[in-house]
Parts: structure tokens; sequence; C-alpha cells
């Protein structure tokens, strides 16, 4: 049988782990995006790396091999959308955090109002509700292909498939006119309240008036 094969972390931890700055931008990435914990926003960040790692190698050298290495790697990355079809091998230094993020399949599935909110797109992936070209995929970190990304969509025998359903995505419009109205009693309550205590100054001054 052999010894069992040691797993290895697949990303790599801030080296100094009590940046006040790098701590604010973590919280808010994990917040926006949907994410568990901050482990998935270092998995994102060693993928980044990379990607930066290589670009800088291969610059560097000027052989037929590094030539190849470049298509091969500006295809991939073009394919991820991560690249324009015209960008040449210097666009993949000034990649962000960001641009592999918006590239998730959790953030995808939101985008194309398969969920309500970002978090709701999160579960539904984990649960096997989501499929990518008809197979059901259950990684909310899964980089999406420019090819995949339009075949997004409710698996078959999942429950979310029928319009109907009222987990389904809520039109913009009516989400718009909820708040509004929510808004707008809000306003009605708070010009109520500093009318009535308007009224009560008024007549404690008024008392006081008379009893002079």
């Amino acid at each position: 049988m052999g010894d069992p094969k040691k797993t290895r972390k697949k990303y790599e931890t801030p080296h100094h782990p009590w940046n006040k700055d790098r701590i604010e931008e973590e919280r808010v990435l994990v917040r926006e995006y949907g994410m568990v914990n901050k482990r998935e926003v270092y998995k994102m960040r060693s993928v980044l790396k990379d990607f930066k790692d290589q670009a800088k190698k291969l610059i560097a050298l000027k052989t037929a091999q590094a030539e190849r290495e470049k298509q091969q790697m500006l295809a991939k990355l073009k394919k991820l959308g991560l690249l324009k079809e015209t960008s040449s091998i210097d666009p993949i230094l000034e990649l962000t955090l960001r641009d592999v993020l918006e590239r998730r399949l959790q953030t995808q599935a939101y985008k194309k109002g398969l969920a309500k909110t970002v978090k709701q797109a999160r579960q539904f992936i984990v649960h096997g509700h989501v499929m990518i070209a008809g197979k059901k995929m259950t990684s909310p970190s899964y980089i999406l292909s420019t090819e995949e990304e339009g075949s997004i969509n409710f698996a078959s025998h999942s429950k979310l498939n029928d319009v109907e359903h009222p987990e389904r995505f809520v039109r913009e419009d009516a989400k718009k006119e909820v708040k509004k109205e929510k808004k707008t009693e809000k306003e009605g309550k708070e010009g109520i309240t500093k009318n009535k205590s308007g009224e009560r100054y008024r007549n404690k001054g008024m008392g006081r008036g008379t009893r002079k």
C-alpha cells in the first residue's frame, strides 16, 4: 500500500499576521464576496501570486521554450477571463485580487441572478443546486472560464429549477419599491415625533409665562 500521501497547504498565510490595513481589507473582501473565512482569501491570493511569479520568470527569459510557455500562460488566463484577447504578458503583473475573486463560481452565480445574495449563492452551490454545462459543481471557489460562464444554471433535479420557487431571484424594481415605502414610513414617524416634541416645548413655555 505504501505510505499515505501527505497533504500540503494550497495557500500561504501572511508573513505579518497583525497588519491593521491588511486585516481590514480582508474583512471587507470576506463580507463582500460572501466567503466563510479568510482562508479562502489566502487561497485566491496564492493563485494570483503563482500567476505573477510565473509571468516574472517568463518575461526575463528569451528562449524558445520560454516563448512557448508565455503563449500557453496567456491562453490560459484569457480563457479564465482574467486577460483581454489582445493582451500581452505584462498586464498579468497588474492583476488584482478582486480580478480573481470576480471569476469565482459563487460571484458569477450571484451576478447571473441565480440567488438574492452572495451568501445564498454559496448555499445553493454547496448543496448541489448549481450546474455548469450539465455537471454538478459544489465548490464556490471554482474559477470559471469564459466558455463555462454562460452555462451556469440550476440542476434539473433541484426544486430551485422552478421559476415560481420562493427562493428564486426577486426583481430589482420590487426591492426598490419596498425600500422606498419603508423610507417614507420612517420619515413620516420622525416628522410626527418632532412635531409632538415641539408642541410640548411651546406648551411648557406658555405655562411659565402665565405664572409670571
